[in-house]
């Protein structure tokens, strides 16, 4: 098949024609087997139907439909701001499986075009835009988690290639990625975000071991990975070897982009699903509940008003930690919330099998913490947007 063939075009519509082309698009799609995948996947559900969704995102990729930001030159459909958030938002209207490449496309991919080298380009960026490769992100540690400066594992280079020694946790889908993009200290003897390196490493070797974590909800996505004389080429550091710092806090701006506005549509679902079952039950006219489902609401409306305030402009990082704030707290609430909705029913699994109320409970206990801890965020507020004096460090 000929590259451009079947890729949907949307050049020149205004925002509600781009609206109809992708809800359209979507509608003729999620057709057949693809049907089945609706609603499969995302945090704590990425064990469901990973082949088939694979295969969905390929077929995403072949019809013109990822990497829609990323600039003609390099692979992308250089969409706006505004058209990407329209994607994202009628994709999690149109309830389509969760994404499997996002860590390729939303994360690493950016940083290569913002940090990488021509050749690193050219080697990676179409891997990512095919959805031919799948990668995972190597930044925590056991000791190293929201604070990401004290990262401890090593790279030494050794003739035209690094060596890596040392662990990495909480690794989403280590297990399933063909590479890895990796934080290492690579300048002996050098201490918090001096002497870090941003390295390119793949998977596959004998030097790596990955290690499944079983979660609260008895599933798998994330991994302890081990490296261990694991190696990866030479010119695969992004930016200046020792200087990684700024890479690594590039890919972490761009983790909070437009999907975040998709996310928050999702959000909206599991709040209406929450709302159903309340009216089911008779819950809603306990006046507590129907308070508390009526702020999480409002809580939703200030999201998306801070996302769209401030997506697309300058940031000092501090804008990022309050969006980090406000939807890992409003969804750890509605885990909590939709647990009292369901109320006594809520502590029972007949058999062992969660349902989607307690599966969402027990998940969301993590949106506070991974990603950057809240005490994390607010040290960063604190210091960045109200100049409050640094924390003392020991």
């Amino acid at each position: 098949m000929d590259a451009d063939e079947g890729r949907v075009g949307s050049e020149g519509l205004g925002d509600e024609s781009f609206r109809r082309l992708v809800r359209e698009w979507l509608s003729d799609n999620l057709t057949g087997d693809f049907a089945e995948l609706k609603g499969l996947g995302g945090p704590g559900r990425e064990h469901e139907a990973f082949a088939e969704r694979l295969v969905w995102d390929r077929h995403l990729a072949a019809s013109g439909w990822t990497c829609l930001g990323w600039p003609v030159e390099f692979g992308g459909r250089g969409l706006s701001v505004e058209h990407q958030v329209i994607y994202h938002e009628e994709y999690a209207r149109a309830n389509a499986p969760a994404r499997v490449s996002h860590i390729g496309e939303e994360l690493l991919g950016p940083t290569l075009i913002a940090f990488g080298t021509d050749a690193q380009r050219a080697r990676f960026l179409p891997g990512i835009n095919t959805v031919g490769e799948l990668w995972c992100q190597g930044y925590s540690e056991p000791g190293a988690g929201s604070d990401l400066a004290a990262v401890t594992t090593s790279a030494e280079l050794d003739g035209d290639e690094w060596v890596i020694n040392g662990q990495k946790v909480w690794t989403s889908l280590a297990h399933l990625a063909d590479w890895a993009f990796v934080i290492a200290r690579t300048v002996r003897g050098s201490k918090r975000h001096a002497g870090l390196s941003y390295l390119l490493v793949p998977m596959k070797q004998d030097g790596i071991t990955v290690r499944p974590i079983t979660q609260l909800t008895g599933t798998s996505e994330f991994n302890e990975v081990f490296f261990d004389g694991a190696r990866t080429d030479a010119d695969l550091v992004v930016g200046e070897a020792g200087k990684g710092w700024s890479v690594a806090m590039g890919t972490l701006g761009f983790e909070r982009g437009v999907s975040t506005l998709g996310q928050q549509v999702g959000f909206a679902r599991e709040l209406s699903g929450v709302v159903d079952v309340a009216r089911r039950n008779g819950s809603i006219d306990d006046p507590v509940l129907r308070e508390r489902l009526t702020r999480a609401w409002i809580g939703l409306r200030v999201m998306r008003s801070f996302a769209l305030t401030t997506l697309g402009g300058s940031s000092s990082g501090g804008e990022d930690s309050i969006s980090k704030l406000l939807w890992a707290n409003w969804h750890r609430g509605l885990g909590e919330l939709a647990m009292d909705v369901v109320g006594a029913p809520s502590l029972l699994a007949p058999g062992g099998e969660l349902d989607e109320w307690q599966r969402l409970y027990l998940f969301t206990r993590a949106d506070t913490i991974y990603g950057g801890s809240n005490e994390i965020q607010r040290n960063i507020i604190s210091e960045r947007i109200l100049g409050l004096p640094r924390e003392a460090r020991l």
